[in-house]
C-alpha cells in the first residue's frame, strides 16, 4: 500500500477512535471541552504552520477580511459539530453519533441536488431514498427524530460545502476557523476559572494532559486526511471514510455496551444498503470514466 492509503487509514482510524478520547473526558461539560478543543487546536496548528515555514503564505491568503468572512459560518458549523459530538458521546449516544457520519456522504448529495442543482444517476437516486427511508424508520420506532445523527451529518455537509468552495487549503482553512473561535473560547474559559468551575488545572494532571491534546487529536488526522487526498483517488478515499464511524459504531456496541435492539438493527441495515449501493456505483462510474475512449476507426 502507498502513502496516501496508509494515510488515509490513519486518518480514519485516530477520528474511529474518538469516542475513546473524549470518553476519559467525561467529567469536562461538553461546552468547556469545545472551548480548550478550540482553543489547543489553534495553537497546535499555528506550530504546524510555523515549523513548516508557511506563516507568511498563511497571513497572505488568510488574513483577508473578506476571507475571514467566508470563513465565519464555517468556523460556526464545525465548532456546532464538535459540541454536539462530544456531547452525544459522553452522553452514551455514539451509535446514533456514528450514524450521522454514516448518512453524511448521503446528505452531501441530496444537498448538491437541492442547492447546487446537480442530477444524479439512477442508483444514487436508490442510495438516497434508502437513507431516507432507514431515518424515517428510526424516527418511527422511537416518535421522535433521531436530531444526533441529523445535526452531526447536516452541519457537516453544510460545512463540506463551504469549504468546497473555499479559497484555503485544509491546514490553512483550520488554522483560520479556530482562530475565528479562539476569542470568544478564551473568554469563555476564563470566566469559567473566575467562577471556580473549569476543569483545567483542577481535575488532576491527566484531565490537563487530555485538554491539551485535544489540539493534538485535531491536528493529526488532519493531516494525514490532507496527505492522503493528494496522494489517492477520491473513490478510494470515500469508501475508507467509512472506517471512522464504523469503529465508532463497534466501539459502543463492544465497549461501552450501548443498548442496540433488533428493532434499531433494521432501520441501520437500510442505511447501510444504501451506503454499499452508494459506494459500488461511484467505484463503478469513476471507472467508466477512467477508461480511455475507443480509437475511431
Amino acid at each position: 500500500m502507498n502513502r496516501g492509503i496508509w494515510s488515509a487509514i490513519g486518518a480514519y482510524t485516530l477520528w474511529g477512535l474518538f469516542p475513546v478520547y473524549f470518553k476519559w473526558l467525561a467529567r469536562v461539560p461538553a461546552l468547556e471541552l469545545i472551548g480548550h478543543r478550540i482553543v489547543w487546536s489553534c495553537l497546535m496548528l499555528c506550530v504546524v504552520i510555523v515549523i513548516a515555514r508557511q506563516w507568511r503564505a498563511f497571513r497572505t491568503h488568510a488574513l483577508q477580511l473578506k476571507v475571514i468572512r467566508a470563513y465565519v459560518l464555517a468556523a460556526v458549523l464545525i465548532s456546532g459539530n464538535w459540541l454536539v459530538y462530544v456531547w452525544a458521546v459522553n452522553s452514551g449516544f455514539i451509535i446514533e453519533a456514528s450514524l450521522g457520519y454514516f448518512i453524511n456522504p448521503l446528505i452531501s448529495v441530496l444537498m448538491a441536488v437541492v442547492l447546487l442543482h446537480e442530477r444524479l444517476r439512477p442508483w444514487q437516486w436508490v442510495s438516497v431514498s434508502l437513507a431516507v427511508l432507514g431515518v424515517v424508520y428510526l424516527t418511527w420506532i422511537h416518535g421522535s427524530l433521531p436530531w444526533i445523527a441529523l445535526s452531526l451529518a447536516f452541519t457537516f455537509a453544510f460545512y463540506g460545502l463551504i469549504k468546497k468552495k473555499s479559497p484555503l487549503g485544509a491546514l490553512f482553512g483550520l488554522s483560520l476557523e479556530t482562530g475565528i473561535l479562539l476569542l470568544p473560547a478564551l473568554v469563555y474559559l476564563l470566566v469559567l476559572e473566575d467562577d471556580g468551575r473549569g476543569a483545567f488545572h483542577h481535575s488532576g494532571t491527566l484531565i490537563d494532559v487530555l485538554l491539551i491534546g485535544c489540539g493534538l487529536v485535531t491536528a493529526v488526522p488532519l493531516l494525514l486526511f490532507a496527505s492522503a487526498a493528494q496522494r489517492i483517488p477520491l473513490a478510494l478515499l470515500g469508501v475508507l471514510q467509512y472506517i471512522g464511524p464504523t469503529l465508532q459504531f463497534l466501539i459502543a456496541i463492544l465497549i461501552y455496551h450501548e443498548p442496540f435492539a433488533l428493532t434499531k438493527l433494521v432501520g441501520f441495515a437500510i442505511i447501510w444498503t444504501g451506503l454499499l449501493i452508494f459506494a459500488i456505483e461511484g467505484l463503478m462510474a469513476r471507472r467508466t470514466q477512467a477508461e480511455p475512449a475507443a480509437e475511431p476507426l
